[in-house]
C-alpha cells in the first residue's frame, strides 16, 4: 500500500483532446500511486476520460474561451477527483438510459453510465455556468504486515 498520507494536485485547462489526456494520465499516475490494482486503476483512468471528454466536449463545446478544472486528492480513505467545465450545466436526471432498448443502438450515451459502474461514488453539482462532477473511489484496505 501507498503511503496514506493526503495529496493533492489540480490543473486549469483549455477545452482540448489533449487536456483531456492530461486528465486521464493524472487519474492513472494518482491511482497507481493510491495501491489500486491493475483492473481498477484501467476502470478509473476510463472513468476520468469519459468525464473528461463530457466537460470538454459536450460542457464547454470545445469552446477556447472556456476551461475545464480537474482536481486530484489521495486520502488514507479514497481517491476524490473534481471536472468542472463551464458549459450549460447538465441534469443527470434527464441523460437517458443507455441499457434501455431505444437507445441500445445509439453511438452515444453510455459515459455517464461507465463512470457511475466504475467509480463508487459520482455526485453532479451545477454551478452556473458549468457542471462540477465529483468522482470518488475507496481506497482498498492497507495489508496487516506489509
Amino acid at each position: 500500500m501507498a503511503d496514506s498520507t493526503t495529496s493533492r494536485v489540480s490543473y486549469t485547462l483549455d477545452s482540448s483532446i489533449e487536456s483531456v489526456n492530461k486528465i486521464e494520465q493524472t487519474a492513472e499516475l494518482c491511482a497507481t500511486t493510491a495501491g489500486f490494482d491493475e483492473d481498477t486503476v484501467s476502470n478509473i483512468s476510463m472513468a476520468i476520460r469519459e468525464a473528461a471528454v463530457n466537460a470538454v466536449l459536450h460542457g464547454n463545446a470545445y469552446d477556447a474561451n472556456k476551461t475545464v478544472k480537474a482536481s486530484f486528492e489521495t486520502t488514507a480513505e479514497a481517491l476524490t477527483i473534481k471536472i468542472c467545465d463551464q458549459g450549460p450545466g447538465l441534469d443527470p436526471d434527464t441523460i437517458p438510459d443507455p441499457l434501455a432498448p431505444e437507445n441500445i443502438l445509439r453511438g452515444s450515451g453510455r459515459g455517464i453510465f461507465l463512470i457511475r459502474a466504475f467509480m463508487d461514488e459520482v455526485k453532479f453539482r451545477q454551478l452556473h455556468p458549468g457542471t462540477e462532477l465529483t468522482l470518488i473511489k475507496q481506497r482498498p484496505p492497507a495489508q496487516s504486515g506489509t
